[in-house]
């Protein structure tokens, strides 16, 4: 059976590590140069506290380009490591100038690894997650390293000899290595791409909201999908032998994700026949409010409460959904009243629509008209229509501020709003009623 760890591969690394140890750190020159270490180190930690508070107050006064600052800031934070590279360097080149230029191995050695450190960090803080930058710095870090100290080859050897073979298909742990790096890069890269071409088209203003958003999440697939081709070519798998497996699979996931596949699919839909858009007013069942993002799963809906409903793109395609703003903006609302028989309907009916037209949100044109809606039992009842532009702004405050300015107006011009009554007459037992005689 073929061994998966080449012990011949392990035995060459371990003797060139030791060969290294031995003629290049355990010596009496090496111990020197580690005890002028300790004292630049030292010397790096006091001037880096006595310059860090001075240069970071004149970092903030810094006046320039808007990126400059943050790059001071770098520099500031990164000052002990900065200064002991620089008095590492200086003693360098004292001591080759001088009498020591074979005996300054562990001296060159520290400085290309505070080198290679110093120029990797300052690198790996540009990129926004903390966590992916300090673990991509460390792995560019040991794989600097190992060069620097000659190892790299090696290592590399060795993690190659450690394979096992399926097929015509090889893996090592170097393949692993390299299909994990490349996955990390290439999905890093398409996802920055993806967020960089969707803020180019956000800013198109020749497209529909709906538009955009199908841009985007087009675009975010397809480069998601070339990125992992390209990876798994990268370490060598044939993707014509993953066809038949990768369509079983399908197969098999298709029909335990339907509701999912569902989704998606009535995603794409929403998006294409564009009957809902970021921005727009929807009442579903008992959800109303607007929508703040379309997703590939669900929409995102958020109340006047402050309440965000996720409701699954198979809904709106399924249920009836009232789109408060679909063609156009204006919503028409209604009131009805009622007001004494004592009234003028010709004059409540002017009132109101002065009323109506004095609430801000209330739009003049079309202009609100009120009706005579029926003569009740004891009220004239009327129905008051008026037009409003922006029903993501609520509509139940709206026609509040409607009501009390028709109170206001009903009781500046002495209209009586009538209010159901009963009276109640009390007779006394064995009382003849009126006009009737007892006998």
């Amino acid at each position: 059976m073929q061994e998966f760890v080449d012990l011949g591969q392990l035995r060459d690394l371990y003797m060139a590590a030791q060969e290294w140890a031995m003629t290049k750190v355990f010596v009496w020159s090496v111990l020197l140069q580690v005890v002028l270490l300790a004292i630049i180190f030292s010397l790096a930690t006091y001037f880096s506290r006595r310059l860090q508070p001075v240069l970071s107050a004149r970092v903030e006064k810094l006046a320039g380009p808007p990126d400059l600052r943050p790059a001071a800031r770098l520099l500031v934070l990164h000052m002990r490591a900065i200064l002991f590279l620089a008095i590492v360097w200086l003693a360098i080149g004292v001591l080759v100038q001088v009498t020591w230029p074979s005996q300054t191995y562990f001296l060159r050695l520290v400085a290309n690894l505070m080198t290679a450190w110093i120029v990797i960090s300052l690198s790996s803080s540009l990129i926004r997650n903390p966590v992916l930058g300090r673990f991509i710095a460390l792995f560019a870090w040991g794989v600097a390293a190992l060069n620097i100290t000659g190892l790299l080859d090696p290592t590399i050897a060795t993690l190659d000899s450690a394979a096992v073979t399926l097929g015509d298909l090889r893996i090592s742990l170097l393949t692993v290595v390299k299909g994990v790096i490349s996955f990390a890069v290439l999905l890093w890269g398409a996802v920055a791409l993806s967020r960089l071409l969707e803020t180019r088209i956000n800013r198109i203003p020749n497209l529909t909201p709906s538009v955009q958003v199908l841009l985007t999440k087009l675009t975010k697939i397809t480069l998601l999908s070339i990125a992992v081709v390209f990876a798994l070519k990268s370490i060598g798998i044939d993707l014509t032998a993953l066809a038949v497996l990768s369509g079983a699979i399908g197969l098999g996931i298709g029909f335990g994700l339907q509701k999912v596949v569902s989704n998606l699919i009535s995603g794409v839909i929403l998006l294409l026949d564009k009957s809902i858009k970021p921005g727009d007013v929807i009442e579903l069942e008992e959800t109303f409010g607007w929508i703040t993002s379309l997703g590939a799963r669900y929409v995102s809906v958020v109340t006047r409460d402050g309440k965000e409903y996720l409701i699954p793109n198979e809904d709106l395609i399924t249920h009836r959904v009232v789109n408060w703003s679909y063609s156009s903006e204006l919503v028409r609302l209604e009131l009805q009243f009622g007001v004494s028989y004592d009234s003028d309907p010709h004059a409540v009916r002017k009132l109101a629509r002065e009323a109506a037209a004095t609430v801000k949100r209330v739009v003049a044109e079309p202009a609100p008209v009120c009706h005579l809606a029926e003569f009740a039992d004891s009220s004239l009842n009327f129905l008051l229509r008026f037009w409003i532009r922006d029903p993501a702004g609520g509509v139940a405050n709206v026609r509040g501020e409607v009501l009390l300015a028709l109170w206001d107006a009903f009781k500046a011009n002495g209209i009586a709003i009538p209010y159901p009554h009963r009276e109640i007459i009390l007779r006394r037992a064995g009382a003849a009623e009126p006009g009737t005689a007892s006998i």
